[in-house]
């Protein structure tokens, strides 16, 4: 296999965690997870428990990433600790779902905020119905709907693409510059907000402090979006074979990392809870906006949609750099995909792996709503956040004198905890997609979408699997 060389540092690693973690849901999901799950201590609560289980998963996951240090990350491992056929359906799987869809759901959010400082253009409501698609037992899916923001999610998709083709030292250097800048901009507007609005919700708490009457089924279908704004932590497995100091760098700054973005995601849902009356939160599609238009008017919003922008943006460029290093590995593995496991002899990229994401990535867009794509690649990432946390408890039961240069705290209870977790978490959320779909609140049945583009692979391992034993006979 050719190999990339590690050029990563310890500073590049911490802006790939924070940059891919903070990028667009944190200024998107705070609403829809108000009306999921109404409850102001909840949320919060929400929070902690989110980052709580995501750092569990990532530590986990940080004790294979030490132990095979390649590029491919999660398809390394699955192949170290289940085998052939699991490993081609995950690296299926994050080509046709969560990379792609997660590249194309961040990049949606630039052109939402976008949007929100020059209007973009819509079709009417008659003509995005009318050019719609229905797949029997799935769902219908709107081609037109919010054209002009899907136009430009394209357009930025297409742009990271290029920017990453040429240059790993020029993209490791943007993601820190815009990753510094994008936490330097979001703690300003936190301060700016406590500091200059009239309210606070201690005072006059505008929704119940704990309780709530949407019980479990609220809890999780608000948990799917706190589990969106901290996807992306893998991404710094994907990148393991170009780290410098992989022994050292991976769990310190996964750790770092996490905590802080749980630290600013709390501040930033505390802050719109002190500045923004509850239903105005629920309501609100461009919340962030809408709280900096309420302390310093329209000056706020437009100031606070070009910080998202940068946030975006850095997300996507990291998301764009990490998530092609997957596709190559599974391509150079797999004669069908091979032309695409090539790297580029003058810029040291795997560019081909790049393109195939972006194009996968912009028929995402095209495809559906912000929330139905990070619904979809939440459920589909999780499953496989579960096997991989099983397969560090096999491994060291399996291998246990291999020499680990990290290990997860408090094995096996952490890694159990966070295995019978997801399985609860996924039968949670598929009972409330087929309840949803049922009643009519979602036009397509978001599991089954995930579910079905696994399994697409199997026919293809099948076919890969043929092509390699008639070339050994």
């Amino acid at each position: 296999m050719p190999q990339l060389s590690r050029q990563l540092s310890y500073s590049t690693l911490l802006a790939i965690v924070i940059g891919a973690v903070i990028g667009s849901g944190i200024f998107l999901k705070p609403a829809s997870m108000a009306s999921q799950f109404p409850s102001i201590y909840g949320i919060l609560i929400l929070w902690l428990f989110a980052g709580a289980i995501t750092l569990i998963g990532a530590l986990t996951n940080a004790e294979v990433a030490c132990l095979y240090p390649e590029t491919g990350g999660q398809y390394v491992f699955f192949k170290k600790m289940f085998g052939d056929f699991v490993a081609f359906l995950y690296g299926w799987a994050s080509i046709v779902v969560f990379n792609t869809a997660g590249i194309a759901s961040i990049a949606y959010v630039a052109s939402y905020y976008l949007d929100y400082l020059f209007p973009l253009f819509r079709f009417s409501t008659n003509i995005e119905l009318m050019y719609s698609f229905h797949l029997p037992g799935v769902g219908t899916f709107y081609i037109l709907e919010m054209f002009g923001r899907k136009i430009l999610t394209i357009g930025v998709i297409i742009f990271f693409t290029i920017f990453n083709c040429y240059s790993t030292q020029q993209s490791s250097w943007i993601q820190r510059f815009l990753t510094g800048l994008k936490l330097g901009s979001i703690f300003c507007a936190i301060l700016f907000l406590f500091l200059f609005s009239q309210n606070n919700f201690i005072v006059q708490p505008q929704a119940p402090l704990l309780e709530s009457s949407l019980g479990w089924s609220g809890f999780i279908a608000a948990l799917a979006g706190a589990f969106w704004c901290f996807d992306g932590w893998n991404n710094l497995s994907f990148v393991a074979g170009e780290i410098k100091d992989p022994n050292k760098s991976i769990a310190k700054s996964l750790l770092f990392g996490l905590l802080v973005c749980t630290g600013i995601y709390l501040l930033f849902n505390t802050v719109l809870f002190y500045v923004l009356p509850f239903n105005e939160i629920q309501q609100s599609e461009f919340v962030a906006a809408t709280a900096m238009e309420y302390v310093f008017g329209n000056t706020g919003g437009l100031i606070i949609s070009f910080i998202v922008i940068i946030s975006v943006l850095g997300a996507v460029n990291g998301n764009v750099f990490a998530c092609s290093r997957v596709t190559y590995s599974f391509a150079v593995d797999h004669r069908f995909m091979s032309g695409i496991g090539t790297i580029h002899p003058r810029y040291q990229t795997p560019f081909k792996a790049i393109i195939v994401n972006s194009v996968w990535a912009c028929l995402f867009v095209l495809s559906g709503s912000f929330d139905q794509l990070t619904d979809i690649l939440i459920f589909v990432s999780w499953i496989f956040y579960g096997l991989s946390a099983a397969g560090v408890i096999m491994l060291r039961y399996k291998n246990p004198h291999l020499e680990r240069p990290f290990k997860v705290p408090c094995f096996p209870y952490l890694s159990g905890l966070f295995v019978v977790f997801t399985g609860f978490y996924l039968y949670t959320t598929i009972y409330n997609d087929y309840i949803n779909y049922m009643n009519g609140s979602q036009p397509v049945l978001k599991c089954i979408v995930g579910l079905l583009l696994i399994l697409a692979g199997v026919p293809l391992y099948l076919i890969s699997k043929k092509a390699k034993k008639n070339r050994h006979d």
